[in-house]
């Protein structure tokens, strides 16, 4: 059977890309001019509605993951160790990966190469669930900046508002996301590594 006749799962089926960490694929399911929440079907590789968006709380830039990566004991880790904690487990979800670009991209269910420059250490529910922030490859304004410091406060807090208020929903006593670090590109490339090493023992074999 020919495979090549079938669209490729987007989480198992796409290459993270022989340069990473330090340049990867990214599978982008939702843009800001989504007023809806898409997201991968982890049985099939479709885009499904997760949830239409309650406020007018919108993505500021490309979100989507990084195929065949997986956030389990070993990223985990990275998170215990910063927080000297020991009672964190990973999400069991591909790391998130927002991507910063002056193009005007208009849907998603696409892939783009971008260079990771640092991330959010972010906790849902107590479990670990980084969000990466990386540059379009060769972006034309964009492309220049090396580690997350050399993005304007005015992005960076943006993106702090949506993934500290995205999951809320009314009467909650308490924000379901928890920020607790800014980190720079050492620490990305780190987590991308353990993630890739999650994938695999969890899925290569399989």
């Amino acid at each position: 059977m020919n495979n090549h006749k079938f669209k490729a799962h987007p989480w198992h089926g796409i290459s993270v890309g022989d340069s990473a960490p330090e340049v990867v694929t990214c599978f982008i399911e939702i843009v800001p001019t989504d007023t809806v929440k898409y997201e991968v079907d982890k049985e099939t590789g479709y885009l499904s509605i997760d949830r239409p968006q309650k406020y007018s709380n919108i993505i500021p830039a490309l979100y989507g993951f990084i195929p065949q990566t997986y956030s389990a004991d070993r990223v985990a880790e990275v998170t215990n160790k910063a927080l000297n904690r020991n009672d964190i487990e990973g999400d069991n979800d591909p790391v998130d990966i927002c991507v910063l670009t002056e193009k005007d991209i208009t849907h998603g269910d696409i892939i783009v190469k971008a260079r990771p420059i640092g991330g959010f250490r972010l906790l849902d529910h107590n479990k670990a669930d980084d969000k990466l922030i990386a540059v379009l490859e060769n972006d034309a304004i964009y492309g220049s900046y090396k580690d997350i410091n050399d993005v304007p406060c005015m992005v960076i807090d943006r993106l702090k508002h949506y993934f500290t208020t995205y999951k809320d929903l009314p009467g909650d006593q308490s924000p379901r996301c928890i920020l607790t670090h800014t980190y720079g590109v050492d620490t990305a490339y780190e987590v991308i590594k353990r993630a890739i090493e999650d994938y695999d023992a969890e899925y290569r074999d399989k």
